[in-house]
């Protein structure tokens, strides 16, 4: 069966603006007023995101604006990323696209097979994380922790995604570092002392890999992008029409911007 789904590639852009359009989408499926959509896109400058319900004691500003970074609240769950040197994913629509239908892991496993595919025709020998995770739910960075299907290179996480679930609809977004140093995150969050956050920063190049880490060699963003794409297509039967933000989902990122995401209500409510 082929499905019909839009295709967004939208330019680098803040983390604010970034999560506001992805909920924009995320409404604008809702009402049926857009096709199911993936989002491809970046981040500039560099962005902090939070997990919905993750401490915001968790972030340490003064580190945070020394190196120009952003930071911004999610909609889904999980813990810390930060947003740099990415190919960064998102997929909306109605909970009962064939898809997406289901619980949070039966449709987390489909879109897994498609993000397994991508890495895989770029040249990473990777597999898929069966199971539950195995704990970390004190730890505040992300990309330290597998979660079930999320995908591996050489027992190393690669890609972290998250997911979200209104009445009708649902948002999945998540990561694919293709390149630098991952343990910068260590610099953005609160830490004990130098000791701990040294020892963060360890273990996490321990437990994760970019592609470039994992290949040996770069792929750049639009390489990555065309593999998801073929990925998304071969292995969900998804046809493509290539599209745009309406009207109506850019100005209602807009005001998710101004009322929400740049809001310290939302950023700092937990």
């Amino acid at each position: 069966m082929t499905h019909t789904w839009r295709l967004l590639t939208t330019p680098p852009a803040r983390g604010a603006w970034n999560m506001a359009v992805d909920e924009a989408i995320l409404e604008s499926s809702g009402r049926g007023e857009s096709l199911p959509t993936l989002r491809l896109y970046a981040w500039t400058p560099a962005c902090l995101s939070l997990g919905v319900a993750q401490p915001h004691a968790d972030v340490d500003l003064p580190r945070l604006r020394a190196h120009g970074w952003d930071a911004v609240r999610r909609i889904t769950g999980g813990r810390a990323i930060l947003h740099t040197d990415e190919l960064t994913y998102s997929v909306a629509g109605l909970a009962e696209n064939p898809i997406l239908t289901g619980g949070v892991l039966e449709s987390y496993n489909r879109l897994a097979k498609a993000l397994l595919r991508a890495v895989t025709d770029l040249g990473m020998s990777v597999e898929m994380k069966e199971g539950k995770s195995d704990g970390g739910t004190s730890n505040p960075v992300c990309f330290e922790v597998p979660s079930t299907y999320e995908i591996t290179v050489n027992g190393k996480k690669l890609i972290g995604s998250a997911q979200a679930r209104r009445k009708d609809v649902v948002l999945q977004h998540g990561s694919l570092p293709l390149t630098g140093d991952l343990t910068r995150i260590t610099q953005a969050l609160v830490f004990a002392d130098e000791s701990a956050r040294a020892e963060a920063a360890q273990r996490l190049l321990a437990r994760a890999a970019t592609v470039q880490s994992a290949l040996g060699a770069g792929v750049d963003w639009e390489a990555a992008a065309r593999a998801m794409v073929r990925a998304f297509e071969s292995e969900l039967g998804i046809t493509f029409e290539r599209g745009e933000l309406s009207a109506v989902e850019k100005s209602r990122a807009e005001e998710l911007v101004r009322e929400k995401y740049d809001h310290p209500g939302w950023m700092e409510r937990v």
